[in-house]
């Protein structure tokens, strides 16, 4: 018995290319080919956002993004040496001024279970996601925060 599926030309899979070094402008290629295939909707709108402490090099930092009225926190570290000392919560207290004056409702991340959940939801973050057994013995959270 065949399906639908079995109806559709099979790929030619001699012209799939796995890599784990894919070439940068295949990458872009890729990428924009999404984006404009995407129906843009009013509040599009990205913008990076990156914060940055130096003393002797960097000491700590966050990075993300606004889009579409929420801020992406992709990244958010402090050296060893500052950690406890409150830039932490500076940084993420900046993001999300920073944020607000962009007129996003809220705040979005992920972390692991070794890494910063208990960080978050002490700044007001709660969960609403996870991935369990990723990577094995450990999650991963998904966190939100309304600004």
């Amino acid at each position: 018995m065949t399906g639908p599926a079995d109806s559709i030309d099979p790929v030619d899979h001699r012209a799939l290319e796995i890599t784990d070094d894919p070439r940068p402008e295949d990458l872009t290629a890729l990428k924009d080919a999404l984006r404009d295939s995407t129906p843009t909707r009013a509040d599009d709108g990205y913008r990076t956002l990156a914060i940055f402490v130096h003393d002797d090099g960097l000491v700590g930092g966050i990075a993300g993004y606004t889009h579409f009225s929420w801020l992406f926190v992709q990244q958010l570290w402090v050296d060893g040496s500052r950690r406890g000392t409150g830039l932490g919560s500076a940084l993420l207290r900046a993001a999300e001024d920073e944020a607000r004056r962009r007129e996003c409702r809220g705040v979005w991340l992920d972390t692991y279970s070794f890494q910063a959940r208990p960080f978050y939801e002490a700044h007001g973050y709660e969960v609403f996601g996870e991935i369990a057994d990723y990577p094995p013995g450990h999650a991963k959270y998904f966190l939100k925060k309304a600004l």
